[in-house]
C-alpha cells in the first residue's frame, strides 16, 4: 500500500499499511532517530500474510513525517509515544497490537501505562524498563560507548551521515555474526534519500522527557513478549530480562549472539513470535481491572 499522510491535532505523521483492514492490527514503533524504513519490507509483509493488518510510520524529524529546526523540536519524548496513538486515531482503529524495538520499546510501554485501552498486546525487542525498578542493569559495551562518545559526523554533507550510520549500525550488531555493509549502505541511502530534512533526526538527541511515568512496566496489564539479543551491545541482555521480569506473566525470546534491532537473520524468528503472540490476545470486554478497560473475545 502506498504511503499515506495523517494529521491528527495538527501533527503530521506518514504511515504505510500491509494486509487486510479486517485482520487484527500491528503497530511497529521504530526506535528515535529512525524511520519507518527501518522495518523491513519483507518483515511486515510476512506478517500481513500471516493474517495481520500491519502499520509503519515515521517518527517526527525522520522520513516525511513533519519536521522542526534542528536543535528546536518543539515537542517532547511523551509526545512520541502519544504520536502512536494518533496514528491508531487516524486510521480508526480502537486498538493494535504494538510491536516496538529499542526506545520504540520504552515508547510502546508508555502508551501501554497511559492509554492501557488501546494496547492488545505488547511485543517489545532491544529494549529496556521505560522507568526503572530498582534492578541494577548492565552497562553498553565498551565499544558501543567509545563510539557514541568519538565519531563524528557532518549532518550537513549526505556522505558523511551515510558513513556515520553504516559505523553505528556495524557496532549495533554486536560483532558475533557477519555484518552485511552492502545492505546495510543501501538502506541508509534509501532513508537519506527519502528523508524530507534528514538533519532535523538530531532532534532525537535533545528531547525533554516530557510527563514522567508515574507506574511501572509492574503495571503493565498488557500480554508481554519481550525479545532479546544475547550480544546487544547498547542494552545487554539484563535489559530484557529485567523487562520481562518486572512486566506480569511476561515471556523472554532471547535470540543467540543477536545484537541490537531486527537482523535479517533473526526476522523469520520474529515473524512467527510475533504471529503467535498475537494469534488469540482477547478484544475489548466489558468491565475494569484495576480501574481500567481490558480486552476480551477473539484476535479476529
Amino acid at each position: 500500500m502506498a504511503e499515506r499522510m495523517t494529521g491528527t491535532d495538527g501533527v503530521a505523521l506518514c504511515t504505510e499499511s500491509f494486509g487486510a483492514r479486517s485482520d487484527p492490527p500491528v503497530l511497529l514503533i521504530m526506535g528515535t532517530g529512525a524511520s519507518m524504513l527501518w522495518w523491513d519490507e519483507g518483515l511486515c509483509r510476512t506478517l500481513a500474510a500471516g493474517g495481520r493488518f500491519v502499520i509503519r510510520y515515521d517518527h517526527r524529524d525522520t522520513g516525511r513525517s513533519v519536521t522542526y529546526e534542528p536543535g528546536r523540536p518543539g515537542y517532547s519524548g511523551a509526545d512520541l509515544a502519544d504520536d502512536a496513538v494518533r496514528v491508531l486515531d487516524a486510521l480508526g482503529i480502537p486498538a493494535a497490537h504494538l510491536v516496538g524495538v529499542s526506545a520504540g520499546g520504552a515508547l510502546a510501554q508508555s502508551v501501554a501505562l497511559d492509554h492501557p485501552a488501546r494496547v492488545r498486546s505488547l511485543v517489545l525487542v532491544s529494549t529496556s524498563p521505560a522507568v526503572g525498578g530498582g534492578r541494577e542493569l548492565p552497562p553498553p559495551t565498551e565499544e558501543f560507548t567509545r563510539f557514541v562518545t568519538t565519531a563524528q559526523v557532518d549532518w550537513t554533507q549526505a556522505a558523511s551521515v551515510a558513513e556515520y550510520l553504516v559505523a553505528y549500525a556495524r557496532v549495533l550488531a554486536g560483532g558475533r555474526r557477519p555484518f552485511d555493509e552492502d545492505a546495510v549502505r543501501e538502506l541508509v541511502r534509501r532513508d537519506i534519500a527519502r528523508a524530507d530534512d534528514f538533519a532535523a533526526v538530531r532532534n532525537h538527541d535533545v528531547l525533554p522527557a516530557g510527563r514522567p511515568l508515574h507506574r511501572s512496566p509492574a503495571s503493565i496489564t498488557a500480554p508481554t513478549l519481550v525479545i532479546h539479543g544475547t550480544a546487544d551491545p547498547m542494552f545487554p541482555l539484563g535489559h530484557g530480562e529485567a523487562l520481562a521480569a518486572a512486566v506480569p506473566g511476561a515471556r523472554l525470546l532471547p535470540l543467540e549472539n543477536a545484537g541490537h534491532g531486527v537482523d535479517p537473520a533473526d526476522r523469520a524468528t520474529i515473524a512467527r513470535a510475533i504471529l503467535a503472540h498475537t494469534a488469540h490476545i482477547p478484544r475489548v470486554h466489558r468491565g475494569r481491572r484495576h480501574g481500567r478497560e481490558r480486552f476480551g473475545g477473539t484476535a479476529r
